[in-house]
């Protein structure tokens, strides 16, 4: 059975000095304001797209791999993951590139990044961005 899951945003005026807000509908979790200098100058309390696809791609590629982890006979105890989400103004989003550091016992370093870069082909999001250059640095901790 399919599952769908619903984000939304309201945007008011221009680019440049509009503003507006994402929403997290299916869970109801929150509202985030969002503005063009919050994609393009550092400092800004407010979200941007690419925030919210780095959250997501975080999530996602720490499933898949702690799935993947598990199914190989050694599951994680913990998985930190970062997905750093770069936006370039007038060419878009460039490149992903996701971190990595786990805690799982019994496993070798070598196997470890075998599986990570295997979660990383393998999860949803990162299938659903396939036209983005995404990379992986992934340490055992």
């Amino acid at each position: 059975m399919a599952l769908v899951s619903t984000g939304s945003a309201t945007w008011n005026g221009s680019l440049f000095e509009g503003s507006g807000t994402a929403r997290l509908d299916s869970s109801g979790l929150g509202t985030f304001d969002i503005h063009w200098k919050g994609r393009t100058e550092e400092g800004q309390k407010v979200t941007n797209p690419e925030e919210l696809i780095g959250a997501a791609h975080a999530a996602c590629f720490s499933m898949a791999f702690s799935n993947m982890l598990a199914k190989a006979g050694t599951p994680p105890t913990q998985l930190d993951t970062r997905a750093d989400v770069t936006f370039v103004p007038g060419e878009g989003i460039t490149g992903i590139h996701l971190t990595v550091r786990g805690q799982v016992p019994d496993l070798g370093e070598e196997d470890f990044q075998r599986i990570a870069e295997e979660a990383k082909t393998g999860c949803p999001v990162s299938q659903a961005l396939a036209g983005t250059e995404i990379t992986l640095t992934a340490e055992l901790a």
